[in-house]
């Protein structure tokens, strides 16, 4: 079986992807495993979300989770959120990516889920996963809900990109660079795009990864995709007219990212329990396997009586 792919089957033009990433976001932990808002059960919804990534592929390249790790910046939120996940990610083999969000406090950050000094300073990083580099961005404001990145930040993300790495880099930030059509989103935006845009366009950066919206959001910047994934505590009901959309507790989801040398996808998965068929199967797979690529199309393609 592919490690990367998570099916030793290919019937198609494309070959398996080289990463697979998961791409998590907005878990909103709280001390002691309190509900959020008093309605919000984050951690079973968070335990369900870890359960289908276990089952969803064998060995991702890394579990990246971009932002508002924590609810109240509380550090038993993080030692809570850190003993959910670590023990899912050694069993695939995966590193996490843990990236800042406005609700987030650095310093309990730092010193709950990274073992550093609880201190002011951007939580940033750089993983490279066999080729593939994910760079994690600080796009928080401390005190403030909005998002930023100052010269500073955008000065060390420049020398980082001056070297290419062999499959491009992933951007992981909180604060996604596109537009939102809900007015609320619009006062909590990040601010010093263009310069952000300046430090990406033309560097090897193939994709964004994003959070904040608490739904599934796709655009560009700069010329490059940006991906939004979900949130795993509530969503935002986004049937309603924008002026009235607010969280529901349903539609949780996460995301999963293949790495092609020629494209990236993003695929939402559903954290819900509900009837699924069971016509296609790995028994189903190995019987197309034995067939020609002729006998493939007559067997799954051609319409009855055609």
């Amino acid at each position: 079986m592919s490690a990367a792919n998570g099916s030793a089957y290919v019937f198609g033009r494309h070959e398996p992807a080289s990463h697979v990433v998961i791409h998590v976001s907005d878990p909103h932990f709280l001390a002691g495993g309190a509900r959020l808002g008093g309605r919000y059960d984050v951690e079973e919804n968070f335990a369900r979300t870890l359960e289908a990534i276990r089952t969803v592929h064998p060995h991702p390249a890394a579990i990246v989770v971009t932002g508002d790790l924590a609810d109240l910046g509380e550090p038993d939120a993080y030692r809570r959120l850190r003993a959910a996940v670590e023990p899912v990610a050694a069993a695939l083999g995966a590193p996490i990516v843990w990236v800042a969000g406005n609700h987030d406090e650095r310093p309990a950050l730092r010193a709950g889920l990274l073992d550093l000094e609880p201190t002011e300073e951007p939580v940033t990083g750089v993983w490279d996963l066999d080729g593939l580099r994910i760079i994690a961005l600080d796009s928080t404001v401390p005190g403030w809900h909005h998002g930023d990145l100052d010269a500073e930040q955008l000065s060390w993300l420049a020398d980082v990109l001056a070297e290419p790495a062999p499959h491009g880099t992933l951007l992981a930030l909180h604060h996604p660079p596109i537009p939102s059509h809900l007015p609320l989103f619009d006062i909590l935006e990040l601010r010093h795009q263009d310069e952000l845009a300046d430090v990406i366009r033309g560097s090897d950066v193939r994709g964004i990864l994003a959070g904040h919206l608490h739904y599934s959001s796709h655009g560009t910047f700069a010329g490059v995709p940006v991906s939004v994934a979900s949130a795993t505590c509530y969503t935002m009901n986004v049937a309603r007219p924008s002026a009235e959309v607010n969280g529901m507790d349903a539609a949780q989801s996460f995301q999963l990212v293949h790495v092609y040398p020629d494209t990236i996808t993003h695929t939402v998965v559903p954290v819900t329990e509900a009837a699924t068929g069971d016509y296609f199967s790995e028994e189903w797979l190995e019987r197309m396997a034995k067939l020609t690529p002729e006998g493939r199309l007559d067997a799954f393609s051609r319409k009855p009586g055609r």
